[in-house]
């Protein structure tokens, strides 16, 4: 049997995951260049899956403590992105990526 994470590895886990998809577009800042690069954004996708998985998991005490984190869109986008990858538009991806992820970065996970 595994041994259980806890929520400060969890949110340990998801900060690598913001801090990887910032590396990776400090090479291609701009929506084009991240758009056309295939392999860029197959990385981006499961670092965001990563992110959504260790939201899900999350204890329900830590979530209801951060009502301030909107957790159900995080869960939603790793559901459409494990399940529905094939409907990912990476328009909506990328906003999310300028818009959300400073935000979460800065929220209880830091």
């Amino acid at each position: 049997m595994r041994e259980r994470i806890n929520d400060p590895a969890r949110i340990s886990l998801m900060l690598e995951a913001i801090a990887n998809i910032q590396e990776y577009l400090s090479e291609c800042p701009t929506y084009d260049s991240f758009a056309s690069n295939k392999l860029l954004c197959h990385a981006v996708f499961y670092n965001l899956q990563c992110i959504g998985e260790c939201s899900y998991k999350l204890s329900r005490g830590f979530v209801q403590a951060h009502p301030e984190v909107d957790w159900q869109a995080i869960e939603g986008l790793r559901h459409v992105l494990v399940h529905d990858y094939y409907t990912v538009d990476t328009a909506t991806t990328w906003a999310v990526i300028e818009s959300d992820l400073p935000g979460l970065k800065s929220s209880p996970l830091s």
